[in-house]
């Protein structure tokens, strides 16, 4: 077929984003639809999508033209002038001019201030022309800018001097898409263009591909600068902005018909993809033999001899593939820096992914688990029949990362080192939220059709697929043409790029500066260069990516060491850990696994109690197995486990593979090995057909299948029959099977984690608390689980409270104290400012003094009464709330004291100091308990030492209600059969649900001062009353129904009944007893009981008499609540006070 007579030049791909609206790959798919024979891709300042561009192009057969539309800041401005940046467009010719667009995107982004926009200078220019073709830019280039601004002399100088940097490679643009520079501009380039003897090429600037995406376009230039599609004040779509065919350019310069020819003598003068290269790594010093084998020798000091010559055998074949690989410089980078993490106290995970399968990796100290005694396999990471990159994920302590990947710039030079670029993509939901925004449509009508995208992160919908699954949806689009607008423009835009960021974790090295092999990018978070290719395209490129993770658990596990060894003077060391331990292994049980790595939701909670694991494969198979899919496999392992079912194998030869998993298939590592032991695969085979398992190709499987039935018939004499049975149950497996060496050395993690939390509950709380600081969610669930356990909290308070969580002694053993810091609003910063001038000069007496000492600018007012409201000032002043309501004088105070400070302001002559007033504290300040709750909600974000149900603790006694907490301490019964009880609670949230039957029901979070439960409501009149309750924060008497199986910690709840505390208050006859020290308190008691007559509750007393006591009835008309009983109880010379409800009074017998 002949190709047009006409190339694309001007092309912004989706990667100038929420500009350009063309995948790459789309440029190459409308190309050769069209009959182009070659296109160019020009983003703005970038190269992101050149390597997918010349991968689409090559498979189209479309010749991929490599360009950049890049700033250039208009030279010769004068100083008091604003700077002026014009768009130049440029082409590579040749790998020299791919280097230097590489090297000119990368300055536009690296060489330029901050403040500015990404450019670069007509002196950097200068720097990288070899092998580039240059466009003048349109009507975005200077030429054209200032000719339309009357200023042809200075164009001419203009082109002159790009003449000078690109001889005989200059071409005069001109494109007519009706905008007004193109027009004032086109005949005095055409003039320059004839005067200085350069040539014309004609483009179209194009952003989509099709004339029928104008309006989606339009609608996402709305969203990149926040204007609504109404309005016309504002940046419009052009309608000539997309891929127009050779016909139409062909009558849109019939005059020029040279303009059209040039883009074709551009194509042809460009002749360079986008290079794939081999992996690139840097020259590093050592030898990878020599070092691995000297720290296996040291791994085998802790190993019986008889083992050693496997060990060294397994290092043998290792090092043989990885050397003759030429992997052996990946190794070394790896095993620097984790050494030198590790010597700078850096915690560093044991392993992840496939990696810890490997003895050098092992013996070079990257990996912490024996790959040989855990069955783990080399050829999983590294498989020698299929060359590909080894890929080590490494753990560092979460606030320590960055130090690693500082010490990497610094060994291999900054030039050298970067991170990788991902691109946000306008996703279903939020494609549809920005659309509506730009539509003006209402954000709650948006935001609902918005919900009922499902949306699962490991199977996203799409806009299609939920209007074709959504019934609600689908009858809005077809009923309302207001939905149907916002639908048809999201689904266009949907899954274009948004924005660019980081990788969290992926890091490049290479042995030259990274600009001479891929384009750089400066995220403005970070002074650490990017590459504008993402983790697929910069390895196409060469670039070796390391993977530098944070992960939180390692930072708890040193908090914890750390707190224990100031406490005790002994370290553990949790890497000698036998994995014996029965104390964990009850935890395990019990699903006591609040806070332990990977085992803490819910669900694995209540697997743990079911499946009782007793040694460390369990705990390996449990986190495998606890995914979607291989879930369905849980029940059948733990009644395997527990000798509820026979074990049974698929194949008697398979026992020594999979006994530890009781005959399931649960590794990856054990679909390689069945494929070993029954069809004689290698394991580097084996491998090859696991994939092929996973991908479903049915070729590939077709193939497999006759290999794996003839080796079976062939090394084990399996019929056929039963070999295709076997394949196809091995081939089921593999679709979930897991990654055995990645569960393992998150295993071990969890192991440690539940250790700390069996032997060091305190550290273990005070450690993981940390880490959570400022997330009162987990917080909250923290101080629950301690309650639940007995382990003690300490309140916050100024004089004894660090700003991070700590240990400390308490009556009765260790406690955890709360963090100032965690209190919130009030700032670790200031809490640690605050804590160290406590060390320096000594605990603060009193609120004067804590006014006189703190400086006035190191608190505000909502810090002191967040500390007033969480009760840190107790210890100093115990009226909360005559502390909260003088914030403001106390930051008076604290002024004055400070400005005499600094002035040195004194006495005249030296006399004595000017006295700085006192904090007066309001009299009558006081807080009912209901307000004392609240404001306890407020500073820590959840009820810590008062419950809102304890108000109500009287009437729960009176009903026999019994705490969450108390529940869950109970036995399971036996025969696993339901159970009924009582509970008090606070409704905290209620949703609706649907069950698999399609039944409506709610879902209520519940709690109670032992903590937060869960409770269904099948009832829809009780559910009626359970969601007011909820819109209330209402405390209510629960009846409800457990389901609780033997050895689950926590029992499901089935709400049957609700009644309002408040409703049964009034119906409830109560009883006070007070005991008095002193009969004198009488007087106190009468005057504050006073006001609360016209009740039904009854006051008694007991005073002291000079024989014994006496016991005085003042009167059952009073009006009794917890509050009333509180205050009394506050009193002077009162001992304590019990509230209770009251027998109804009998009548007497009269004989």
């Amino acid at each position: 077929m002949p190709h047009a007579p006409f190339v694309p030049l001007r092309i912004l791909s989706a990667y100038s984003m929420l500009e350009g609206a063309i995948d790459p790959k789309g440029i190459a798919k409308r190309s050769r639809e069209l009959g182009f024979p070659a296109a160019a891709i020009t983003d703005r300042n970038g190269l992101y999508g050149v390597m997918e561009f010349s991968q689409a192009c090559a498979a189209a057969g479309v010749q991929p033209i490599i360009g950049t539309l890049l700033a250039v800041s208009r030279p010769d401005r004068p100083d008091a002038v604003a700077p002026a940046y014009d768009w130049l467009a440029l082409y590579a010719q040749d790998e020299a001019g791919y280097s230097n667009l590489c090297a000119l995107t990368s300055a536009a982004h690296l060489d330029r201030p901050l403040e500015e926009p990404a450019h670069v200078t007509f002196e950097k220019l200068a720097e990288h022309t070899e092998g580039l073709i240059a466009l003048t830019g349109g009507a975005e280039g200077a030429m054209a800018r200032l000719i339309a601004e009357g200023q042809d002399y200075a164009a001419i100088g203009y082109a002159d001097r790009l003449l000078q940097l690109f001889p005989g490679r200059v071409y005069v643009e001109i494109a007519r898409t009706l905008d007004p520079v193109e027009g004032a501009s086109e005949a005095g380039l055409i003039d320059i263009a004839h005067q200085l003897d350069l040539p014309l090429v004609a483009t179209n600037p194009a952003n989509y591909a099709e004339a029928d995406f104008h309006d989606a376009h339009d609608a996402m230039l709305c969203i990149a600068h926040s204007s609504y599609i109404d309005s016309d004040d504002r940046v419009k779509s052009s309608p000539d902005a997309w891929i127009k065919p050779a016909r139409d350019m062909r009558l849109l310069f019939a005059d020029l018909p040279e303009a059209l020819a040039n883009t074709l003598v551009v194509a042809q003068r460009c002749a360079v993809m986008a290079p794939r290269r081999d992996p690139i790594l840097p020259k590093v010093v050592g030898d990878l033999e020599v070092d691995a084998a000297a720290g296996l020798e040291r791994r085998l000091a802790r190993i019986p001899e008889s083992e050693h010559a496997a060990y060294r055998a397994r290092l043998a074949f290792e090092l043989d593939v990885i050397v003759s690989m030429g992997f052996a410089g990946y190794f070394l980078i790896v095993a620097d820096f984790i050494k030198w993490a590790k010597e700078q106290g850096i915690p560093v995970g044991p392993g992840r992914g496939s990696g810890a399968g490997s003895v050098v990796a092992w013996s070079l100290t990257i990996t912490d688990l024996d790959p040989i005694k855990l069955g783990l396999l080399f050829e999983r990471f590294l498989n020698p029949e299929r060359v590909s990159m080894p890929d080590f994920d490494i753990d560092f302590c979460e606030t320590r990362r960055e130090e690693v990947i500082r010490y990497v710039q610094q060994k291999y030079g900054r030039e050298q080192v970067a991170q990788i670029i991902t691109f946000g993509r306008l996703k279903a939901r939020a494609v549809l939220k920005d659309t509506g925004r730009v539509l003006q449509m209402s954000y709650g009508h948006v935001d609902r059709l918005a919900k009922l995208v499902p949306n699962h992160p490991t199977d996203p919908w799409t806009l299609e697929r939920a209007l074709n699954g959504v019934s609600e949806l689908a009858a809005e689009y077809k009923s309302d043409a207001q939905v149907r607008r916002l639908f048809d423009l999201a689904m266009k835009l949907e899954g274009l790029p948004r924005h660019s960021s980081t990788h969290a974790a992926g890091v490049v090295i290479g042995d030259r500066p990274l600009s001479q092999l891929v384009p750089l990018y400066r995220d403005p978070r970070s002074d650490m260069p990017v590459t504008q290719f993402d983790m697929k395209y910069s390895e196409s490129a060469g670039l070796v990516k390391f993977d530098f993770l944070g992960l939180k658990t390692l930072s708890v596990l040193k908090k914890a060491c750390d707190l224990i060894e100031a406490r005790t003077g002994t370290r553990p060391d949790l890497d000698a850990l036998e994995w014996d331990d029965e104390g964990v292994y009850a935890l395990l049980q019990r699903g006591d696994t609040v806070g332990v790595f990977q085992l803490e939701s819910e669900g694995m909670r209540r697997t743990l109690a079911a499946v009782r694991p007793s040694n460390f494969g369990d705990i390996i198979a449990l986190v495998s197995l606890y995914r979607p899919g291989p879930m369905d496999n849980i029940g059948l392992f733990g009644d395997r486990k527990n000798g509820r079912v026979a074990i049974e194998y698929p194949h008697p030869l398979l026992e020594t593979i999979l006994a530890e998993t009781y005959g399931i298939f649960v590794y990856q590592e054990q679909v390689m090995q069945a494929a070993q032991i029954l069809g004689g695969y290698t394991l580097g085979g084996a491998d090859l057909l696991r994939r092929a398992m996973g991908k479903k190709i049915k070729s590939e499987m077709d193939a497999q299948r006759e290999t794996f039935v003839s080796g079976c018939a062939e090394h084990n004499r399996i019929a056929a029959v039963k070999a295709n049975e076997l394949f196809d149950l091995i081939d089921k497996f593999a679709g979930y099977g897991f990654n055995k060496s990645h569960a393992a050395a998150y295993a071990l993690l969890a192991y440690q984690t539940a250790w700390l939390k069996a032997h060091y509950r305190e550290d273990f709380f005070a450690a993981s608390m940390a880490f959570d600081i400022s997330n009162t969610d987990k917080l909250s669930i923290f101080a629950d689980d301690m309650r639940r356990l007995g382990v003690t909290l300490l309140p916050p308070c100024i004089n004894r409270s660090q700003a991070d969580f700590s240990v400390a002694r308490a009556d009765e053993g260790l406690a955890v104290r709360y963090a100032l810091g965690a209190l919130k609003g009030v700032g670790e910063g200031a809490m640690e400012t605050l804590c160290a001038e406590r060390q320096a000069n000594g605990p603060f007496a009193s609120i004067d003094d804590f006014a006189d000492r703190i400086g006035a600018r190191l608190l505000n007012r909502r810090q002191i009464e967040s500390l007033a409201g969480g009760g840190a000032f107790d210890a100093i002043e115990p009226q909360r709330a005559a502390v909260f309501q003088s914030a403001e004088t106390i930051i008076a105070v604290a002024a004055q004291a400070e400005h005499a400070r600094v002035s040195g302001q004194g006495g005249l002559f030296g006399g004595e100091e000017t006295s700085i007033a006192a904090v007066q504290l309001p009299n009558g300040a006081h807080w009912s308990l209901a307000e004392r709750m609240t404001q306890e909600k407020e500073a820590f974000g959840f009820y810590l030492s008062a419950h809102p149900v304890d108000r109500y603790r009287h009437l729960a006694d009176a009903h026999h209600a019994r705490s969450f907490g108390a529940i869950c301490s109970l036995p399971a019964p036996v025969d696993g059969s339901r159970t009924g009880a009582v509970m008090a609670g606070l409704v905290e949230d209620v949703r609706w649900r649907t069950s698999a039957r399609g039944r409506r029901y709610a879902m209520a979070t519940l709690s109670d001062a032992s903590g937060q439960f869960i409770a269904s409501c099948f009832d829809d009149f009780v559910s009626g009353e359970l969601e007011e309750a909820g819109r209330t924060g209402a405390c209510a008497l629960l009846t409800v129904e457990l389901d609780r199986k033997p050895g689950e910690e926590l029992p499901r709840v089935t709400l049957k009944r609700l009644q309002l505390f408040e409703a049964l208050a009034a119906h409830t006859r109560l009883k006070a007893e007070l005991r008095l020290s002193d009969a004198r308190a009488l007087d106190a008691l009468s005057a504050l009981v006073s006001g609360s007559r016209g009740g039904r509750g009854e006051l008694v007393v007991i005073v002291p008499t000079a024989t014994g006591e006496a016991k005085l009835r003042l009167g059952r008309d009073f009006a009794l609540d917890a509050e009333l009983a509180a205050r009394m109880e506050m009193l002077p010379g009162i001992v304590s006070v019990t509230l209770e409800a009251a027998e109804s009074p009998r009548l007497a017998l009269v004989s």
